[in-house]
């Protein structure tokens, strides 16, 4: 098995929709080369490293003991060896998502979020939080990173005397603007026009447009947003979900919905998640249209569920099945976001 253990982004922005609301302290680690912490379970072999050649045993190989990056098993391994230190400590890892870890010490939580090497502490007491670095110090080498600033990109302002939490991804989207030189461009106030009617009879057909399009880095932007939306921007999720449905063979009318989405970047670039203490729980909504799309009439399907009313989940997609009536795609769209609540 093949995999790098990662928390999910909603989970890590329902995190910070605690951090928020309790007024926790809330700490950042990174393990210094993780995958050598792992324990190999199967005999594997290696060839000497260029440079460590025992001299006269030139054909000999390396029985490895330890894991070590390159292989496929070092990934697992190393989450392994983190997943059965966690359980020893007294932590339970949520059924929901394998990279969450929750203890109580006295009645209050204390939690932990990790990334591959990457971790995120909370806890209500920074007692608590030494403690478990120092416990965690003891079983891997680590490098503390104080309080949170950065996280996969994303840039976390905690203002403990407003008791807010901000997520954003500024200096991204602004590379992502000077990258494909749209940082001049006019802004707009929405990511797309209600003009704007996509469907797959706009594909190039013509040698003219073909060529046109294959000097348009249509792909490589649509994946630079795509990243965007997926961390802190829930306001591009339609927009995304219309023009990603044409990465295989866009046209001119595709690349300038994408276009569009660059302008409203421009005036929007310093838009963020603002997560605040507030007594709102969770609540979530969904929507559906009713065969909307122009080439095999599915339905979109678009949801978002809030913390303290900031937004932790968000999603718009077709719906894999044509409906029959917007009845039938209203129940689908509830189905689809029940699965989420849950």
């Amino acid at each position: 098995m093949i995999f790098s253990p990662v928390v999910k982004h909603s989970s890590i922005r329902a995190f910070f929709g605690i951090v928020a609301m309790h007024d926790l302290e809330l700490e950042q680690l990174d393990v210094k080369t993780a995958f050598l912490h792992g324990e190999l379970e199967e005999e594997i072999y290696m060839d000497q490293p260029e440079g460590f050649i025992v001299p006269k045993k030139e054909d000999f190989v390396c029985k490895l003991k330890r894991s070590l990056y390159g292989l496929k098993q070092s990934p697992r391994q190393w989450y392994k060896r983190f997943n059965s230190f966690m359980i020893s400590q007294g932590f339970k890892r949520s059924q929901f998502n394998s990279c969450v870890y929750i203890k109580f010490v006295n009645g209050s939580p204390i939690y932990l979020l990790l990334y591959v090497d990457d971790m995120l502490i909370a806890a209500k007491r920074m007692k608590e939080i030494t403690t478990l670095k120092a416990h965690l110090s003891s079983e891997f080498e680590m490098k503390d990173l104080g309080a949170a600033k950065k996280i996969l990109g994303m840039k976390i302002k905690l203002d403990r005397k407003s008791r807010f939490l901000f997520l954003s991804r500024q200096s991204y989207v602004e590379k992502v603007l000077q990258r494909f030189n749209m940082h001049d461009a006019k802004s707009i106030n929405t990511p797309v026009a209600p003009h704007f009617k996509l469907s797959a009879l706009q594909c190039p057909s013509s040698g003219e447009d073909i060529e046109y399009m294959s000097r348009v880095p249509y792909c490589s932007v649509v994946g630079s947003l795509m990243y965007v939306m997926v961390c802190s921007r829930p306001d591009l999720s339609y927009a995304m979900s219309l023009v990603s449905r044409y990465m295989a063979n866009p046209g001119k009318e595709h690349w300038k919905v994408v276009q569009w989405i660059f302008r409203y970047l421009c005036g929007t670039s310093n838009a963020c998640l603002k997560f605040g203490k507030t007594n709102e729980g969770l609540a979530g909504y969904v929507d559906s249209d009713f065969a909307a799309d122009l080439d095999k009439r599915r339905s979109l399907i678009g949801y978002v569920f809030t913390i303290g009313g900031c937004a932790v989940s968000w999603k718009a997609t077709l719906q894999p099945v044509v409906a029959l009536s917007t009845t039938e795609a209203e129940y689908m769209a509830i189905a689809k976001v029940c699965k989420e609540s849950v």
